[in-house]
Parts: C-alpha cells; sequence; structure tokens
C-alpha cells in the first residue's frame, strides 16, 4: 500500500509522496494511474519528497500525469514547501533541487512565496502560423516552457484546441511549451488560462505560467512588478521581480497551497 497526500495550489491538484528512505521507485504507468481521476487519487501530476545531493534542504521530482518527468511546477512546488514542511519540519524557509534549479520557499500560513530561478530565452514579438491566421506571442522559460499569447476576451478562447497546435507547434520544438492566454484587466493586473503539457489539457492554475505571463507582461507593456494573476480557478497569485529590459531578476511566486486529504492506494 502506498501511502500519499493530495493537496492543490489555486486549484492545480497533486498527490505527494515521500521518498526520502529511496525505496520508492514508481513506473511511468504506475504515475498516471495515481493521476487517473476515475481509477486513481487523481490529480495534475505526482510530486516527490526525496534527500538532497547538492546542499538544498529537500529534493523535488515532479511527474506529469502522462507520467514523464518535468523540470518544474509552481503551484506544485508551494504544495511540495507545506508537505516538507509537515513531513519534516516545522521549518518557516526552505530550500530544494529541481532540474531548474534550487527553489527557496518562505511559508506563511497557508501562503507560500517562492523565490524562482531566473527566467532564460525571453523571446518577445513572435508571429505563430496556426492555419491561415497569425497570432502575436511571446516565449519565455520559466523553469519549464511557455508560449504566452495576449488576448482580448479571455473566456472565448477555446483552450483546449488552440492550446494543443501550440503546444505541439514547430516553432517550440522539441520540447514543445505550455501555453497561455493572457488578458490585461488593469496596470498592473491579467487574467490568465493555460494548456498544460504533460497534462494535455486546460487546467486550473500553472504557476510557471502565471510567472511566465507576469513577466512577458511586464517586459511588452512596461511595467514593474509586483504583477497580480487571476487563475481560471479563481485564485489570484502574485508574481514579483527586477526588471531590466528584457532580463528579470529576484523573481518570486506567491499563492496558497492547501492540504486536502491523506490516503493509501495500492498500486
Amino acid at each position: 500500500m502506498l501511502r500519499f497526500t493530495k493537496m492543490n495550489g489555486a486549484g492545480n491538484d497533486f498527490v505527494l509522496l515521500d521518498n526520502r528512505s529511496g525505496e520508492l521507485s514508481l513506473t511511468r504507468a504506475e504515475i498516471t494511474r495515481l493521476c487517473d481521476r476515475h481509477r486513481g487519487v487523481g490529480a495534475d501530476g505526482v510530486l516527490v519528497l526525496e534527500s538532497p545531493t547538492n546542499g538544498a534542504d529537500f529534493r523535488m521530482r515532479y511527474y506529469n500525469a502522462d507520467g514523464g518527468e518535468a523540470e518544474m511546477c509552481g503551484n506544485g512546488a508551494r504544495c511540495f514547501a507545506r508537505f516538507a514542511n509537515r513531513t519534516a519540519g516545522p521549518l518557516d524557509q526552505l530550500s530544494f533541487e529541481t532540474p531548474a534549479g534550487v527553489i527557496g520557499a518562505r511559508l506563511a500560513g497557508e501562503l507560500v512565496t517562492l523565490q524562482m530561478s531566473e527566467p532564460q530565452d525571453v523571446r518577445l514579438g513572435l508571429e505563430v502560423q496556426i492555419g491561415e491566421e497569425t497570432f502575436r506571442a511571446a516565449y519565455i522559460d520559466s523553469g519549464v516552457p511557455h508560449v504566452v499569447v495576449p488576448v482580448a476576451k479571455i473566456e472565448e478562447v477555446d483552450v483546449g484546441s488552440l492550446g494543443s497546435v501550440l503546444r505541439h507547434h514547430p516553432l517550440f520544438a522539441p520540447r514543445g511549451a505550455n501555453a497561455n492566454f493572457l488578458e490585461e484587466r488593469g496596470a498592473r493586473s491579467i487574467a490568465i488560462r493555460t494548456y498544460e503539457r504533460g497534462v494535455e489539457d486546460e487546467t486550473l492554475a500553472c504557476g510557471t505560467g502565471v510567472v511566465a505571463s507576469a513577466l512577458i507582461f511586464a517586459a511588452t507593456e512596461n511595467v514593474q512588478g509586483p504583477i497580480d494573476v487571476l487563475v481560471r480557478g479563481g485564485d489570484t497569485l502574485q508574481v514579483g521581480f527586477t526588471r531590466d529590459g528584457e532580463e528579470f531578476r529576484n523573481v518570486t511566486l506567491t499563492g496558497p497551497a492547501d492540504f486536502v486529504f491523506d490516503g493509501t492506494i495500492e498500486i
């Protein structure tokens, strides 16, 4: 029997596992089954707590719902921080290794502030051809690759169809990209919807997508932070940063991370 904790960060939900002993080894099929909303626990991904290898407090491994390992997940990282605090704490601050770099976290009740890795490969002013239509877009790696498309009315976007095409577009090969649709709501406020690779559908929130969208908005509209970002699940997250043109430093993501339930499952 596998013991797990179910959590969600702004509606992005996860199964969390403690593998500090190093004895747990899940197959891709087992991860997919855990995330199955009909035959498993149900989640957008699996987060595994492991012992560190390079001086951080912990190591975080993140697997998408399709069983593939990904570099980073912002909403998952906030959940991971609270899970690590409850499992190995108490800790007001902690750090953990990810393939995207070492992430720092500060805890304040149900809110977690992440010190994100510095974004890379910022590409503004892209024109993406889909069929006979050309979309204005931008690209950024905020821990994982993201394409950001500004839209006039976010509720009218067919995120499932258009997001899937953007996610697999040759312009972002071979890694592919998460697809974000951004609507300006104020001088420092936006709303977004995100199609996530690995989940292969729209999710209620995507932390690295929140960061990517906020930074692209700041660069294209020439504004400073913090930026408030409303996600599909109804929560508002905040992205802080310092900016010098298209260069971003000290990027932070603040938002909720909630425990849902603990349980066991046979895999």
